[in-house]
């Protein structure tokens, strides 16, 4: 214990609230973070006090929903209060919202914690009462020690506090593990190495109940009768782990895909059983029971317009469906379409689905890469020309893309790549609707509905004055952005599934290589994945390769993982620190046996390979 010495002059915090001004230099980069996000989101720096505090019921019903969370942590942080009891402090449980489940210590402390509403049941984030080390331990994901006037709302400046995150088999937030304390006892700096590891402790519990879990819920599986036609049983993130001999003949991939997947195959859902632990009463997961539904019938399942067509694999992720129901309502109509998206994400598919489905599909689709063609002559590919327009050209002249994409639509891919000349030229015949070939006089009248494509940000073009305003406004009606293969990897299974039953590739992916294909970065998206799966299938032909020779075939330009470098470069926390080190040491020990590792750590050996990638160990 240590002479109360409040970090920060209570001059420091109240120049900030009252003027905004900080001298970030004199602390610590996590709490100047905070007052911003406390100040930009009007928190009341005078009062802190706890005002959302859940009623008996709600907060009984967030207890049982945190009931595992409550099971692992419980009998670590009793042994905490024994530890620390001389201390006078509070020890608190906080869900992942920032709810205090569990409350206990001295009483003399609960009472003055009571006083400004800090008790059971209550909210205690940032934006409820400003910089405290709960809620900024949830929002950095990172254990944190708030002292005194450290904490923005005066209501806690009498107080310190240690946070650590607990985080869950996936890595996400679980909750957060708290010790309070009345600062007249002193500042206890040791508070917080204690509770980061009881934290890491409560972690190892979370992983090892998934486990039993998952064990339960497989002997659940055995017992369900294997000739049931078309029955699975998935856990609760709805992973399938066990499937009825018939569907493993029909998808062979099935133990690599979660139940979205498994519907995008023509199935859909007739009952969906839950099952329970018959130990803990927990939920388990669920026993489903599908039925194959013919491609009309599906059609209905689907809550956008059931006759839109898309060439491309259906991806199950929320930003997908969203592209997907926006070109719908883009085909209904005429309207002027942009499409961006980095290269390789199907810019041109998406174009010719939008096409196919509107009006206008009956006539052609003619599709003009922009960047391809040299600029002395794009005016004549899009145009045409006359006889005898200029040396070289065709005796008979030639109809431009224009021409020929009359009563049906022009696609003009990579459209930054045009000079402002050509979007002046083109500017004239959209607002005309008449084209005059090179060397001609005679306009020609032309219907097209036209669609743009780049992979530049229009509007930085705009800025720079590398495009015209008046022709971006002109294409810019109605932009679809395709996302990057990266941001929706929960897709990347559906793709894997669709490119094995196009080749009858007769090859059933290990799981940790599927998992690597969705942690690669994908700088060349959709095209570069079908590239590698090209790559797999003709160099392992009907074997599953390991995972060290499917990473030997990843595009050798990127760096070695495909992850995000500035992302590698981070300084790493307080925890991972931590982790890091106990990961180097089980390697050690185990002479590079991952399974042997990953066992002494207690994580599964999916986790372990991506805390690999993380750490670049």
């Amino acid at each position: 214990m240590l002479e109360v010495q409040d970090s920060l002059k209570n001059s420091v915090w109240s120049r900030f609230v009252q003027e905004g001004v900080l001298d970030e230099s004199r602390m610590n980069k996590r709490i100047s973070e905070s007052w911003y996000i406390c100040r930009r989101d009007g928190v009341n720096p005078y009062n802190g006090k706890g005002v959302e505090v859940l009623q008996q019921n709600q907060f009984l019903q967030r207890k049982n929903a945190n009931g595992q969370l409550l099971r692992a942590a419980l009998p670590l942080m009793k042994k905490l209060q024994k530890f620390f009891a001389h201390t006078k402090s509070l020890f608190l449980l906080v869900d992942s919202d920032g709810y205090v489940l569990y409350m206990n210590g001295d009483p003399t402390a609960l009472e003055r914690a009571g006083a400004i509403n800090f008790i059971e049941g209550v909210k205690w984030t940032e934006k409820e009462v400003g910089t405290n080390a709960v809620g900024t331990a949830l929002r950095t994901k990172e254990p944190i020690t708030v002292i005194g006037a450290e904490h923005y709302a005066v209501a806690s400046q009498s107080w310190g506090c240690a946070s650590s995150p607990i985080l869950n088999e996936d890595g996400q937030i679980a909750g957060v593990l708290n010790i309070s304390y009345p600062l007249e006892h002193g500042i206890h700096e040791h508070m917080l190495p204690a509770v980061a590891s009881a934290a890491y402790a409560i972690e190892q519990k979370l992983v090892n109940i998934a486990k039993d879990k998952e064990l339960e819920l497989m002997q659940c599986a055995s017992l369900t009768n294997p000739q049931d036609a078309l029955t699975l049983v998935c856990n609760i993130k709805e992973e399938i782990i066990w499937s009825s001999v018939h569907l493993q003949k029909e998808i062979k991939s099935w133990h690599s895909m979660d139940l979205k997947a498994f519907l995008n195959e023509n199935y859909t859902v007739v009952e969906k059983q839950p099952i329970y632990s018959p130990t803990s009463s927990d939920l388990l997961g669920y026993k489903i029971s599908l039925k194959k539904v013919e491609l009309t019938d599906r059609a209905k399942m689907v809550s956008r317009n059931p006759d839109f067509q898309f060439d491309g694999v259906y991806g199950n992720s929320e930003s997908f469906q969203m592209v997907l129901l926006q070109a719908e309502r883009a085909s209904r109509t005429n309207i002027t379409v942009h499409i961006n998206g980095e290269t390789g994400t199907g810019k041109e598919v998406m174009a010719r689905s939008i096409h196919l489905n509107s009006a206008r599909k009956d006539g052609p689709f003619v599709a003009v890469n922009c960047g391809t063609i040299p600029k002395d002559l794009i005016s004549s590919e899009l145009f045409g020309y006359v006889s005898g327009a200029f040396t070289g050209a065709k005796r008979k002249g030639h109809q431009g893309k224009f021409q020929q994409a009359n009563s049906g639509t022009l696609f003009l891919d990579e459209i930054a790549e045009i000079s402002q000349e050509m979007q002046v030229a083109l500017l004239r015949v959209l607002e005309e609707k008449q084209v005059v070939p090179i060397g001609g006089t005679k306009p020609f009248p032309v219907d097209v509905r036209i669609i743009t494509a780049t992979h530049n940000d229009l509007t930085e073009l705009v800025r720079n004055g590398d495009m015209r305003e008046d022709f971006f406004y002109r294409i810019y009606v109605y932009p679809i952005q395709l996302p990057p293969l990266r941001d929706r990897p929960e897709d990347i299974p559906t793709f894997i599934y669709h490119y094995r039953r196009k080749y009858q590739w007769n090859v059933t992916l290990l799981p940790e290589v599927v998992e690597f294909l969705q942690a690669y970065q994908w700088p060349g998206n959709i095209r570069e994945l079908q590239n590698v799966l090209d790559r797999l299938r003709i160099e392992f032909e009907n074997r599953s390769p390991i995972l060290e020779e499917m990473k030997s075939l990843i595009n050798p330009i990127t760096n070695p993982n495909g992850l995000n470098k500035s992302k590698q470069q981070e300084a790493m926390t307080y925890r991972e620190q931590i982790e890091k080190a106990k990961m180097m040491d089980a390697l050690l020990t185990s002479e590079g046996n991952v399974t042997k590792a990953a066992a002494k750590l207690n994580i599964s050996r999916s986790t372990f390979y991506r805390k690999l990638k993380k750490f670049n160990l």
